[in-house]
C-alpha cells in the first residue's frame, strides 16, 4: 500500500491522508492482516464513492430546479406580457446569456415590475367593471352591491380596458338621459298634482321611494320599470286633469246660464271667479295650483244644485224672460206672433205642474235656437228690405225738396240739401233693380221652404207688388200730366204766334187761372204718393191699413216704362193732374 508515501500533513489539519495514516497506525498497532486492511480500504472507497454520487445527484437536482425555475420565470414573463397585451419587455432581452443563476437574477426584476403592473391593471378593470355593473343594475332595477365583478386576468390589455371605458361612457350617457327623463316626469307629476290638489310625495313615492325630494338626484331610480310607471302615472294624471277641467267647464257654463237667467249680481258671481275663469281654457293653459281640486268642483256642484232649486221657485219669471227674448228675436226679424197667448200658455203649463221646469226651459231654448236660425235665413232679404225702405224715404224727401221753390236760395244748409238730393237721385234710380232683386230672392226663399215670406204680418211679395203697381200708376199719372201740360201750353201759345200780338187780358187771366189747378194737382199727387209709400215702404206704416188695402198683383216690368217718364220722375218734375 502507498500509505508510507503519503506526506505527513500539517499539525491540526485533518485530511483523508492523515486519517488514512492514522488508520494505518491503528492497524499496525492492532496487527490487522493485509486482507482485513484491503477489505477495509475497499469499503472506505465504496463509501466515498457513494458520497460523491449523492452529491452529484443533489447537484443535478439543484440544477434541474434552477432550470425549472428559469423556465417558469420565462413562462410567467410570457404570460404576463400576453395578459397585459405587451409583445415584449424592453428591460429583459429575448435571448439571455450566462449561467442559470445569472439568468434568474436578470429576469427577477422584470417579473416584479410586470406583477406590479398587472395588479394596477386588475384594479383598473375591477373599478370600471364595478361601475358598469352598478349602472346596469340601476337600469335593470336589480342592483346588488354584494356581488363583485370577476376580472379576467388573462385579458388585461389596454385595448380591452378601453372597450370597458367606452361601454361605461355609453352607460353613463344612458343613465344621464334616463335621469333627465325621470326628473322631467317627476316635475310633470308635481305640476299636475299641484293643479289637481293631490299630495305629490304620496303620489310619486308609489312609483319608487327614491323619487322623494329628500333623496339625492344621483340616487333616484332610473330603471325601466320606474320610467314605465312614471309615464303611466303622467298619462293618468293628464286624463284626470282633462276630465276635471271638462267637468268644471260644464259647471261654469251652467253657473253662467243660471246667473244670466236670474240676473245674479256681480258680487255674488265674483265668489266663483276661480271656477268661471277657466271656462274656455285648454288643458295646458290651466296651471294654477288647486284650480282643479276636488273640493272646488264639489263646491261648484253644490252651487249649481242650489241655483237649480232657486230656478224652480222663479220658474215663471225665468220663462217670461225667455219669452221676451223670443219676442225680441221675432220683432227684429219682423215676424208677428201673439205674445199674450204664448204667455198664457206658459202660465197654464207652470200652474198645471204637468211639465218639468227644466223641460219647459229646454223647449223654449229650442224655440229660441230655431228662431235664430229663421232670422239667419231671412237676414239677406231683410237687409234688402231695409235698403228699399230707406230708398223710399229718400224718394219722398226728394219729391218734397223738388217742390220747394226756394231750394236754390243761398240759405243755411242749402248746399247740404243739394248734395243729399244728388245722392237721393242716384239711390232712387236703383229702386227698380232693388225691387226686382228683392222679388226674385223672396220667391226663391218661398220655393225652398214652401211658405210665404211674411213681413210684419203681411206677405212681402204682396207689398212689393202693391208698391210696383202704385209706382206704375204714378208714372202713368206723371205722363198724362206732362202731355196735358204740353197740350195746354200749345193751346195758349199758338194764337199769339199767328196774330203776332200780345196776349189779351182774358188769355192772361185764363192762364193764371189754370196755374193753381196745375199746382193743386201737383200738390195732390205727391200727397197720395207719400200715402202709398207710407202704406208699403215706410218702417212706420199702419199694419191694419196695409191688411185692408193690400191686394196681390203681378209686378210691373220697369223696362216697359219709357225713359222720358223715368227722367221726369228723377228730375223731380211735378206731375199735373189730367183734366177730363
Amino acid at each position: 500500500m502507498a500509505v508510507a508515501d503519503t506526506q505527513i500533513p500539517l499539525q491540526g489539519e485533518t485530511t483523508c491522508g492523515t486519517l488514512l495514516q492514522k488508520l494505518q497506525e491503528i492497524w499496525d498497532e492492532v496487527g490487522e492482516t493485509d486482507e482485513e486492511r484491503d477489505k477495509m480500504l475497499l469499503q472506505i472507497d465504496q463509501e466515498c464513492l457513494d458520497v460523491y454520487k449523492r452529491k452529484v445527484e443533489l447537484a443535478d437536482k439543484s440544477r434541474a430546479k434552477l432550470l425549472q425555475s428559469l423556465s417558469d420565470a420565462k413562462h410567467e414573463l410570457s404570460s404576463l406580457l400576453s395578459a397585459l397585451g405587451e409583445k415584449s419587455f424592453s428591460e429583459f432581452p429575448e435571448k439571455a446569456s450566462g449561467t442559470i443563476k445569472e439568468q434568474l437574477a436578470a429576469i427577477a426584476p422584470a417579473l416584479e415590475k410586470l406583477w406590479k403592473q398587472k395588479e394596477q391593471r386588475v384594479k383598473e378593470f375591477f373599478d370600471v367593471q364595478s361601475e358598469i355593473q352598478k349602472i346596469c343594475g340601476e337600469i335593470a332595477g336589480s342592483l346588488n352591491l354584494s356581488e363583485n365583478p370577476v376580472v379576467d386576468e388573462s385579458q388585461l390589455s389596454i385595448e380591452k380596458l378601453d372597450e370597458y371605458h367606452c361601454q361605461l361612457q355609453e352607460l353613463q350617457k344612458e343613465k344621464s338621459e334616463r335621469l333627465h327623463k325621470v326628473l322631467e316626469f317627476v316635475s310633470t307629476v308635481h305640476d299636475l298634482c299641484a293643479v289637481l290638489g293631490i299630495d305629490f310625495f304620496a303620489t310619486v313615492t308609489e312609483v319608487h321611494p327614491s323619487l322623494n325630494d329628500a333623496t339625492g338626484v344621483q340616487s333616484k331610480s332610473i330603471s325601466n320599470d320606474t320610467l314605465s310607471k312614471l309615464a303611466k302615472m303622467v298619462l293618468a294624471l293628464k286624463e284626470d286633469k282633462k276630465q276635471r277641467l271638462h267637468k268644471l267647464q260644464e259647471l261654469a257654463t251652467q253657473l253662467i246660464d243660471l246667473w244670466n237667467l236670474m240676473d245674479t249680481p256681480s258680487e255674488e258671481r265674483s265668489l266663483f271667479d276661480h271656477v268661471t275663469c277657466n271656462i274656455s281654457a285648454s288643458v295646458d293653459e290651466v296651471t294654477v295650483p288647486g284650480a282643479l281640486a276636488l273640493d272646488l268642483i264639489e263646491q261648484a256642484e253644490v252651487e249649481v244644485e242650489r241655483l237649480d232649486q232657486l230656478k224652480a221657485s222663479r220658474m215663471k219669471e225665468i220663462a217670461f224672460k225667455k219669452q221676451s227674448e223670443l219676442e225680441e228675436i221675432f220683432s227684429h226679424a219682423h215676424i208677428e206672433i201673439d205674445p199674450e197667448a204664448a204667455r198664457e200658455k206658459i202660465m197654464a203649463l207652470i200652474d198645471s205642474g204637468n211639465v218639468e221646469p227644466a223641460e219647459l226651459l229646454d223647449d223654449m231654448d229650442d224655440q229660441i235656437a230655431k228662431a235664430k236660425e229663421e232670422v239667419l235665413s231671412r237676414k239677406e232679404i231683410l237687409d234688402k228690405v231695409e235698403k228699399w225702405m230707406l230708398a223710399c224715404e229718400e224718394e219722398s224727401w226728394l219729391e218734397d225738396y223738388n217742390r220747394d221753390d226756394n231750394r236754390y236760395n243761398a240759405s243755411r244748409g242749402a248746399h247740404l240739401n243739394l248734395k243729399r238730393a244728388e245722392k237721393a237721385r242716384i239711390l232712387v234710380n236703383k229702386i227698380p233693380a232693388l225691387v226686382d232683386t228683392l222679388i226674385a230672392k223672396t220667391r226663391t226663399w218661398e220655393e225652398d221652404r214652401g211658405i210665404s215670406f211674411i213681413y210684419d204680418g203681411v206677405p212681402l211679395l204682396a207689398m212689393l207688388d202693391e208698391y210696383t203697381m202704385l209706382r206704375h200708376e204714378r208714372e202713368e199719372e206723371k205722363r198724362r200730366s206732362r202731355d196735358h201740360k204740353k197740350f195746354h201750353d200749345q193751346q195758349t201759345t199758338d194764337p199769339e204766334i199767328i196774330t203776332n200780338s200780345r196776349p189779351s187780358p182774358v188769355r192772361t187771366t185764363t192762364k193764371k187761372a189754370g196755374g193753381p189747378r196745375v199746382n193743386g194737382a201737383a200738390n195732390g199727387t205727391p200727397s197720395s204718393r207719400r200715402l202709398s209709400l207710407n202704406q208699403n215702404g215706410s218702417r212706420s206704416m199702419n199694419k191694419d191699413s196695409k191688411r185692408d188695402s193690400m191686394r196681390p198683383m203681378t209686378p210691373v216690368k220697369y223696362d216697359a216704362i219709357s225713359k222720358d217718364d223715368s227722367g221726369s220722375h228723377i228730375s223731380g218734375t211735378e206731375p199735373v193732374s189730367a183734366s177730363p
